[in-house]
Order: structure tokens, then sequence, then C-alpha cells
């Protein structure tokens, strides 16, 4: 592994020394002394071939607000020792979830205290959820959207709709992923010249409602009777990117239902690259790391992974033909809009943009009464910079790009039961139908 040698936000480490050092708190530790131990851990989490369970573990929210606060919150995510951060500590004025281990619950609570850190228990038992997330017996006949679905079974349904509606739909094989699967785009065309709208999901492995809800609209821009809908299937190309992390998404199907990352050994201990940290636009600028071991790891260079290259590499070949890039990703119910970097000033567009996605939002909110935020990244989210969606605009300036943070608000946080499926899509759906209506209307498209 190569050492991780810089300081971020206070935190001064090295391959010898690491510490946090304040008049309320003090932590010093050797780091070379944790190696075996990860190893150790690392080696048999992954030769072991069990599903890994998560009983008892706990989810927290967590308030950072203050300097104190958050170099202790980035330090454990620097180096976890049985933590998962569900969101990165990268600012003062967040919250962040954190799954906690069983045996790490009291250090947890007491270090909470110490720092006198604003905690609330979200989740009880992650297990739990995952364990009641599916139905209990999925429907045979067909493809479905009771339960979600396999790389495997995604693509053979894709493959089922290309041989229906051949004249319209079409699969490319767009790379491959580093342990080998496919990566495949489908295209929906119903004449030439149409604008185009690229969608990318599943970026990130255990956000299973993306590739659900993803695959749940291609299905309606196919066969739904509402006007509404089939305006925007005629009227627009759609660029469907379904899985674009496959050997994440299996590894969360097969092995640990948590995983978020690629599966590239970048070094003896730690597996992936946060792909969405990973684009070759103010790479490193801020909301990513140069750790291995955590779930923003960008990557040793921007653009170092194959699957990053696919999307890349793709959206390139078509982009004379894109207005519109879509990023699908879960949690938390929000409309995200560029750029998500530090310091990033808005664009000229910004001010339609989000008229764009106050009436999507307001769209999204009539069927279930589900209500969405929307603005900047960097002010309703946090920072992060290396994103698909900022690459896009910044790097081809593309007409609109935004992200989707689906359902929920952290009550079940990336485990969302099989049986919100439908209606998280068909919200989205609603939304997305009042985005284009608005970009129309603001002379975007010309349909």
């Amino acid at each position: 592994m190569r050492a991780a040698i810089g300081k971020i936000a206070g935190i001064g480490y090295s391959n010898k020394r690491i510490s946090i050092e304040s008049d309320t708190f003090s932590i010093e530790e050797d780091f070379v002394m944790r190696i075996p131990c990860l190893v150790l851990t690392a080696v048999l989490a992954l030769t072991s071939g069990e599903l890994v369970r998560f009983d008892n573990y706990r989810v927290y929210d967590v308030a950072i607000d203050n300097v104190e606060q958050l170099q202790v919150m980035q330090y454990l995510e620097q180096f976890p020792d049985g933590y998962i951060f569900w969101e990165s500590p990268v600012q003062t004025g967040m919250k962040v979830s954190i799954m906690v281990p069983p045996h790490k619950v009291e250090d947890f609570q007491d270090l909470c205290s110490r720092l006198e850190m604003a905690v609330s228990l979200k989740i009880e038992n992650v297990q739990r959820l995952i364990d009641t997330e599916r139905p209990a017996r999925r429907k045979r006949e067909g493809f479905g959207w009771e339960d979600y679905h396999t790389l495997d079974e995604i693509y053979e349904w894709i493959d089922g709709l290309v041989a229906q509606y051949g004249d319209i739909l079409s699969v490319e094989l767009i790379g491959h992923s580093y342990e080998g699967r496919e990566v495949r785009a489908v295209k929906l065309s119903h004449k030439e010249g149409n604008p185009g709208i690229f969608v990318e999901s599943t970026i990130h492995a255990r956000e299973w409602i993306t590739s659900a809800t993803t695959t749940w609209i291609l299905n309606q821009l196919l066969t739904s009777t509402d006007p509404e809908v089939q305006e925007i299937a005629r009227n627009y190309d759609w660029y469907i990117l379904p899985v674009v992390n496959p050997d994440g998404f299996n590894y969360t199907k097969e092995t640990n239902r948590m995983w978020r990352k690629t599966r590239y050994p970048h070094s003896v201990l730690c597996y992936g690259v946060d792909m969405n940290r990973n684009f070759p636009h103010h790479w490193m600028d801020g909301g990513s790391s140069i750790n291995p071991c955590t779930e923003t790891y960008a990557g040793p260079e921007p653009a170092s992974e194959i699957e990053t290259k696919n999307i890349m590499n793709y959206f390139v070949e078509k982009k004379e033909k894109i207005h519109f890039y879509l990023s699908f990703h879960s949690y938390g119910q929000l409309i995200l809009l560029p750029f998500g970097y530090q310091n990033a000033e808005k664009v000229e567009r910004f001010g339609d943009w989000m008229e764009m996605a106050e009436a999507a939002a307001i769209a999204l909110s009539k069927r279930y009464g589900t209500l969405y935020q929307f603005g900047n990244t960097a002010d309703v989210l946090y920072i992060a910079s290396g994103s698909t969606r900022d690459w896009a605009l910044g790097a081809h300036n593309v007409s609109i790009a935004a992200s989707y943070e689906f359902r929920d608000k952290g009550n079940y946080g990336f485990i969302l039961p099989a049986d919100q499926i439908v209606s998280n899509s068909e919200e989205v759906l609603d939304s997305l139908i009042a985005f284009l209506a608005k970009a129309r209307e603001l002379n975007y498209f010309k349909v």
C-alpha cells in the first residue's frame, strides 16, 4: 500500500504516526502497528466467500458543528476501524450518517459525548433492514418491479426488449469492467434529430433503487399510454446506462450489501474507487480522499478506472447529441446541480436550472407527497469533486446536468424496501416530465 502522506482539514497523517490534538480531545496512534490487524480483517473478508452480515450494526446521524468535531470525524473516516460512513465528513454545518458495529457503540457514544456532538439513532439494526428489504417470495413470471434484480436478470430483460422493440431500441456494449463484466448502454430513439438525454445509474454499487428506477422508467417510455410519457419518449433520444459499476453491484448481491466502490485492488488492504470522485474535472478538489480504504477514494489519478473510462468514451462519442446529463443516486431526496467542488462559482445558466429543478420537485411531490430539496450540490448536500455531472458540464458544456438522490431521508437509507420501487419510480418520472417541460419553456430544447 502506498503511504498516505498529507494533511486533510487539520489531520496530520503519514506512514508512521497519525494524530489529532486539541484542548479537549487527543488521538495519537502508530498507523504501521495497525496494519497487521487491518490486513487480517481484509483478507478474511475477501477469502471467506460468505455473505457479510451487519447484525446489530446501528446507524447514527451526527451533526458536525465545529472544526474539532470535523477533524475527529475525518480521522475516523480515514482510519475507520469498523465504522462505515454513509456520507463523507467534508465541512462543518453538515450531518453525516455513521454505521457503528455493536462492539463500538459504547466507544462511539462516549466520543460524541466528549465532543458535545448532537447525535441521534437512525437505524437500530442494519441487518434487520437487509433481511426485510426484499419480498419473502418473488413472483416467477416476467421481470417485474416487486423485487430488486441481479445484473444478469437486468441484461436478459434488456435483450428481450431489444428483440421486441428493435425498430426504436438498441443496445451497445460500451466496455467491460475490471472483472470482465459487460457495461451496456441502451438507446431509445423514435426519430433522427431528437435532443438526447443521457442517464447514468448505479455508479455506487449499494444504491439498488437506481437501477430499479432506471429500468422501470425505460419500460414506461416503451409501453405507457400516458400522453405525457409518450411525448418525452418520442421527442427525445434516451441514452441509458443502467449499471455502470457492474463489479461493485454484483459484489453487493453476493458478498457485501453495503459495498459502494468498484473492485480493483488498489492496495493489499483496500479495494475499489468511488467512481463519482474519479472524473477529470476538478479531481481531488474537495470532498474526496487519497486513502484507498475510504468510501470516497478518488483513485490514484483522474479517470484511473476502466469503468470511468467506459462512461467517458461513450459520452464523448455521443456528446454532440446529448443535451441533458442525468445521474441517479440514493439517498436524501435531492435534485443536485453543478458544481460540487469547493469554491465553485455558479455558472450563468444556474438560474434556469433552478427553475427546472423547482418545477421537477413540485411535480414529484404531487403523487405521494415526497419532498425534495434542490440546488447547488455544495450548498444543499456537501462538497464533492470529480463527479460525472460536473465533468459533463465543466469539460463538455452539456446544456443541463443534474443528479437525483432518491428516497428516503435516512430511515432506510441505501436499503430502501422493494415495495417502494414503483412509487419512487413513478414520482421520479413525474419530475422528469416537468423538468423537460420547463427546459422547453426556457428554450433549451426544440422538439
